[in-house]
């Protein structure tokens, strides 16, 4: 009798903890298909204190749940449980109205996960913190559909100029991104408990969408990763090898990648806060992948954002102008015109900052440089080198150093006068011309009369060689007529 009392008073007390499971949608763990759900290999323990929620069973449907402002304070940790597990099932996007009831509730959990979130209605336990990592995990991280334009022969595409691939997903991805976001900046994240969740293999995936092709993506990932950057610091120099790594495999391996812009970006602003002086590892940095990304052949989609990292590390420690110029001369396009110009575009901004005596170390292969630049027959690279001259501190360098320089680009201007197809370009280097004089009238008389003497032997072996080419017609034609009176 005493046995059937205590299994009758278990009965009841599992009765009990029955209805208190199915709340929010709670299922007894034998009510369901293992395997259905998102959270298949959760395994529930009982709680120990009761304000601490338990991770939940799994779920097989998605049923809309109560919002938290109908639920007791107590029990909203536990409805902030079951809404992230309804938030880790996944729909198929490619059909608008396969799911549609569905994916409307899952996107509306989600604005209502994003709003506890960004009114701070509570503190999320340390549970709850690491199961809502891993459904932001489980929506964003997946394979990225091949490029537009790979497989098919076609070029890479300008991003300004092509709107390009657009996520199907893009509504509740959003919102995830958004998610994460405030989770990220919210001042009662702690990042001592976040950073065992947001660790470096969430680091790596989250930089592996970068090559989203979805610029909206893109833009979200670079906000979110800058954030993570400075607010994890243990983090920092993980980020930075990374960020090395895809460089790398895109300068030797791929030359394909839609998110070096972005990444470019992000390292602008980390740039800026380098303390100074400057570490070792930063210089490596400069010289090992921001100087050869201007190697690639897309480098127009990202120019902007490199040369801004470059100037930066020029602007900091002014000693790397050096360094710098050479690395822009030894990657410098031999036929690609538009790169010149942009090249051209960089090496001013930089020469701004250049400090007389480093502009000293290198002045002589940037201006042999330059001449080339100046006879360009392609006008706009001649205009932009042209251009150098209306820049009163690079015209201070030069004068202060027209001894070396000016019997470089002389010849290069007198032929630019001489035959230029370009009006324009002729007018700009007279005045390059008048700049000269008006510097050092003498010196550009004597580079005028060896310009001259060295016409006047160009012109006399040329001659010399039409003689002796008339000589050896004469010959032959003699042997010819010599030839045939034997016969």
């Amino acid at each position: 009798m005493f046995k059937k009392i205590i299994k009758g008073g278990q009965r009841k007390s599992s009765k009990s903890n029955s209805t208190d499971a199915s709340l929010y949608g709670y299922c007894p763990p034998n009510s369901h298909n293992p395997g259905s759900g998102p959270n298949s290999n959760a395994v529930v323990t009982p709680a120990q204190n009761s304000d601490v929620p338990m991770v939940p069973p799994p779920m097989t449907t998605v049923e809309p749940l109560p919002s938290f402002r109908d639920v007791s304070v107590s029990e909203r940790q536990n409805l902030f449980m079951r809404k992230l597990q309804i938030c880790c099932f996944q729909f198929d996007f490619s059909d608008t109205l396969k799911s549609a009831r569905e994916k409307e509730i899952k996107r509306q959990t989600l604005l209502e996960l994003l709003d506890f979130i960004q009114s701070g209605s509570g503190k999320i336990s340390d549970v709850c913190q690491e199961e809502m990592i891993k459904m932001i995990g489980v929506n964003i991280f997946r394979c990225l559909p091949p490029a537009s334009h790979e497989n098919t022969g076609q070029e890479a595409t300008d991003p300004e100029e092509d709107e390009g691939y657009l996520e199907p997903s893009w509504p509740h991805l959003q919102i995830v991104y958004e998610l994460l976001l405030r989770y990220v900046v919210s001042s009662d994240t702690d990042t001592k408990v976040a950073k065992r969740y947001i660790d470096h293999s969430f680091v790596l995936k989250l930089l592996d969408l970068f090559d989203s092709e979805d610029h909206r993506e893109r833009e979200f990932l670079k906000t979110i990763l800058h954030r993570i950057y400075g607010k994890f610091m243990v983090h920092r120099p993980f980020i930075r090898k990374a960020i090395n790594n895809i460089f790398y495999r895109f300068i030797y391996e791929t030359e394909r990648h839609s998110g070096i812009g972005e990444l470019l970006e992000i390292l602008g602003s980390i740039i800026n806060g380098f303390a100074l002086p400057m570490k070792e590892e930063h210089k490596l940095f400069l010289v090992r992948a921001l100087i050869p990304l201007h190697k690639p052949k897309p480098v127009a989609m990202y120019h902007q954002q490199l040369s801004y990292c470059i100037i930066q590390f020029v602007e900091k420690d002014y000693k790397l102008a050096d360094t710098v110029i050479r690395g822009l001369l030894k990657y410098w396009p031999l036929t690609n015109c538009q790169k010149e110009v942009l090249f051209l575009g960089e090496l001013e901004e930089v020469l701004e900052a250049t400090q007389p005596a480093e502009f000293q170390r290198c002045m002589v292969p940037l201006f042999r440089q330059i001449a080339r630049c100046l006879n360009s027959s392609h006008f706009q690279v001649a205009e932009r080198a042209l251009f150098l001259w209306n820049n009163e501190h690079i015209v201070s360098l030069i004068a202060q150093n027209r001894q070396v320089i000016l019997p470089i680009i002389f010849e290069a201007l007198g032929k630019n006068i001489q035959n230029h197809w370009n009006q324009a370009i002729h007018g700009l280097t007279v005045n390059v011309q008048k700049m000269f004089m008006e510097m050092d009238a003498e010196l550009f008389d004597e580079c005028e009369r060896q310009f001259e003497e060295k016409a006047a032997r160009v012109q006399e072996v040329e001659e010399q060689r039409e003689m002796t080419w008339r000589k050896l017609a004469d010959a032959a034609a003699q042997r010819g007529e010599d030839d045939m009176v034997t016969v």
